[in-house]
């Protein structure tokens, strides 16, 4: 395949010429596509505090993907950086053993795992 085709870096029209312009900046407002963040909204039908990894538009607002689905449209005034985007991936999983297992990681269900 044509290293040309295999990442379209802008949108098209019906007749194949190019529509609108691509990003010129890899961030903005200080936010980059794949930093964690913490938005704390207040107010209307998006409140709540979400944690999840942004997608930046280049207007200043975003989505967040966090575990329970995408909230579109939140403001880069609303959010804090937790973590800059390093190339992996990262989730938040809950602990579901008890006693010692919780700090010893691959241990199955406290199974020779020490009590603390």
């Amino acid at each position: 395949m044509l290293a040309g085709l295999m990442f379209k870096r802008m949108l098209s029209d019906k007749y194949g010429f190019p529509r609108g312009r691509r990003p010129r900046s890899g961030s903005v407002r200080g936010f980059r596509t794949g930093d964690i963040v913490r938005a704390t909204v207040l107010a209307r039908k998006k409140a709540g505090t979400y944690l999840g990894r942004v997608a930046v538009r280049s207007s200043g607002s975003f989505n967040i993907r966090t575990g329970s689905g995408t909230i579109q449209g939140i403001g880069h005034r609303r959010s804090r950086i937790v973590q800059r985007a390093d190339g992996y991936a990262y989730a938040a999983t809950p602990s579901t053993t008890s006693k010692g297992a919780a700090f010893i990681p691959g241990v199955n269900a406290g199974v020779s795992a020490r009590n603390f």
